[in-house]
């Protein structure tokens, strides 16, 4: 098959299945409540006492309309291991593969069906998010507009940063060919490492802190740079690195190992 008949072919695939679509509504509806509830019931004024809030830690209205991003990270990179380690476990990979013997084209395909699909409604939905929450932030210091400095790229970066995740997905279902095994390495790449590496010496975690995926993707969609993270280029490429580097585990595995 060409690369054309493949990426039809996944194309077609992707939606003869209603978890491959209902997950993605999913992660759209998810961005778009998520961002519009923190930006309703945002007071500058609140405190501990008064519990907790979907706005806490988040000093700007781009941040507010992304409350929901890390949430959505998880189900659009479990969407990407379902997309190929779903096919190991129906036994489905056995004819893609008689299909598509090269292999390659169909980790490639995947990839690009799932990035091109998670990066427009995502950015739709946060752009979405983000003008609905302008109506509850109305009068507030923290206030924006879409053509403010600055804006407009933190909610396009938040889709790169999830069409990535999800391309990371796929690398970690064709790398690890099990469902269970890759969203369990995924949540563990993205909200795990993090964490434990702040049991490092101070200077080593520091150092180490913004080069995390996770951290590395945020950044992308950061509004302003804080001292201890990347500026968004610099996150864009880190992440961009981490993406390709599993995407080069799982293609040297699909043409090493049987299916």
């Amino acid at each position: 098959m060409t690369l054309r008949g493949v990426l039809r072919s996944e194309w077609a695939k992707f939606w003869s299945l209603r978890s491959h679509w209902i997950t993605l509504a999913a992660a759209v509806v998810a961005l778009l409540v998520f961002g519009v509830i923190a930006a309703s019931t945002y007071s500058p004024d609140a405190t501990a006492a008064d519990g907790p809030s979907l706005a806490e830690g988040s000093s700007d209205a781009v941040g507010l309309a992304l409350t929901g991003s890390p949430f959505v990270s998880l189900i659009v990179g479990s969407l990407g291991v379902l997309l190929f380690a779903g096919e190991y476990s129906t036994g489905m990979i056995g004819s893609t593969f008689a299909a598509v013997p090269k292999r390659l084209p169909v980790l490639f395909s995947k990839s690009a069906v799932v990035a091109l699909l998670v990066l427009v409604l995502t950015t739709v939905a946060a752009l979405l998010a983000f003008q609905l929450g302008a109506v509850g932030l109305d009068g507030e210091k923290i206030a924006l507009s879409l053509g403010d400095d600055g804006v407009l790229r933190g909610l396009l970066g938040a889709g790169v940063y999830l069409a990535l995740v999800a391309v990371f997905g796929v690398a970690l279902g064709a790398l690890l060919r099990s469902p269970a095994g890759g969203i369990a390495t995924l949540v563990g790449i993205l909200l795990i490492l993090p964490n434990l590496a702040s049991l490092l010496p101070g200077s080593l975690s520091d150092t180490l802190h913004p080069y995390f995926p996770s951290n590395a993707g945020e950044a992308v969609s950061a509004l302003h740079k804080s001292a201890d993270s990347l500026s968004p280029g610099a996150g864009l490429t880190v992440f961009a690195c981490w993406v390709a580097l599993a995407l080069a585990a799982a293609a040297v595995r699909l043409k090493r190992n049987d299916a």
